[in-house]
């Protein structure tokens, strides 16, 4: 039997301090502390050659449960629909009108930090409702 291994979600964007930042908030996630020798993160950029300073940025599940995300600047921006993308889990255990008022909670606060509210998914015979949302760069996410 294979044996369960760590893992991190990587997401493509412009700006990788400001996405992660943001869905720092989203999931209660912090930025881990910078690397030995270096008492801050910004320090760390600066002993990157330019072109490399903020490229990247990470944060993580402070319980040290959920995965580790990485988020990393790339050229290109995005131009299709996410082929992966994250379910942020607020109406577990809920149902109906109880449901749908927890995810429109979390909806107002997640737009105002930013995010984009995409449309109700409403409950049908196999599924409860759910939220299609996009984070601060257009990454599709969902409200379930």
């Amino acid at each position: 039997m294979a044996s369960v291994r760590q893992f991190q979600v990587t997401f493509d964007c412009a700006e990788p301090e400001r996405v992660a930042r943001f869905w720092c908030e989203v999931l209660g996630y912090v930025v881990p502390p910078p690397p030995e020798g270096f008492a801050t993160w910004d320090d760390v950029n600066r002993s990157l050659p330019p072109g490399d300073q903020g490229a990247w940025f990470a944060c993580v599940d402070p319980s040290g449960v959920g995965p580790r995300l990485f988020f990393q600047r790339v050229p290109e921006g995005k131009v299709v629909k996410n082929r992966v993308h994250l379910d942020v889990r607020v109406g577990t255990g809920l149902v109906g009108e109880e449901r749908l008022a927890a995810l429109e909670a979390e909806c107002a606060r997640l737009v105002a930090l930013g995010a984009v509210r995409v449309r109700l998914l409403p409950a049908d015979e196999d599924n409860e409702s759910c939220l299609v949302m996009q984070d601060i760069e257009g990454n599709e996410f969902c409200l379930d």
